[in-house]
């Protein structure tokens, strides 16, 4: 018998709102009093302490951070697992797909597809828009800045954000190795068919593994968080695939027009697991 959604209950709102979110933001209380209430329905901090630290995943890391940092535009493809927790002890799997489009420094647009959303993420550097196509149905916020800042109001706003966020930042290194205590290398591994090194970190609240495309192009190419200590150690992964470091990209793809019939909301209608319901909240 299938469990009742009423049961699905996470100990935390999300992996993603939990420890993913360790990089605090830079952005005034005011400003996320004022942004968007509403998800996408897809986590900076101190240097890594010295002790326990491998040289070799370190190493690593800092060559796929200094990469995608120094990475203008880009397209890629994320399979998205969030494990959740149901009141009687059972763990699920939340499965959905997003594609992120990003031009440095203040533009990308996502879509994602998941248990009820079909949604659209634009960021055009001066707003920031999510559109709700199956409840046809949109939300904005004035937002001139970076693409570093538009994340960071959506996860804080919303508990929710981009897959992968830590890794579309402009310095990736180091939020994600904030509170960072060990690591370790554990050789290659393939990952979609793709030959990656697989590297393991710790942190005193979670656990998170990156496997990382050996040769020139030191993509990420999966991104899984344990929470630990939580019942039932559920994780959040992200596999990513279809990697362009040099996409095509239309003027107008960053932009949002509002579909005919389109309602503005003051908020998307949010279930326990981060998914767009059909109950709506009228402006």
């Amino acid at each position: 018998m299938y469990p009742n959604e009423e049961d699905v209950k996470m100990k935390t709102t999300t992996v993603i709102k939990g420890e993913r979110m360790k990089h605090e933001p830079l952005l005034k209380r005011g400003l996320l009093a004022a942004s968007l209430a509403a998800v996408l329905g897809f986590p900076a901090g101190s240097a890594m302490a010295a002790e326990g630290i491998n040289s070799d995943a370190d190493g690593i890391l800092r060559s796929m951070s200094n990469y995608l940092a120094g990475t203008k535009a880009f397209s890629v493809s994320a399979d998205i697992s969030n494990e959740v927790m149901t009141t009687t002890g059972q763990k699920l799997q939340l499965n959905s797909h997003s594609d992120v489009l990003m031009e440095r420094p203040s533009r990308f647009h996502a879509t994602r597809h998941g248990k009820f959303a079909d949604a659209e993420l634009f960021y055009d550097g001066a707003m920031l828009t999510l559109y709700g196509k199956t409840l046809n149905a949109y939300v904005q916020e004035d937002l001139k800045g970076s693409t570093d800042d538009a994340i960071r109001v959506l996860e804080l706003g919303t508990g929710l954000g981009l897959p992968g966020a830590d890794l579309l930042l402009s310095d990736p290194y180091t939020a994600l190795t904030s509170g960072v205590t060990s690591s370790g290398y554990y050789g290659k591994a393939y990952v979609g068919g793709v030959e990656t090194h697989h590297l393991a970190f710790r942190t005193p609240k979670v656990d998170w593994q990156i496997w990382v495309k050996a040769g020139d192009e030191p993509l990420p190419m999966k991104y899984v968080i344990t929470t630990k200590w939580m019942t039932g150690a559920p994780q959040y992964s992200v596999q990513l695939s279809n990697w362009n470091t040099k996409p095509v990209i239309a003027s107008s793809r960053f932009k949002f027009v509002a579909p005919k019939g389109a309602d503005k909301l003051e908020a998307l209608p949010v279930d326990e697991t981060g998914e767009i319901t059909d109950k709506q909240e009228s402006k």
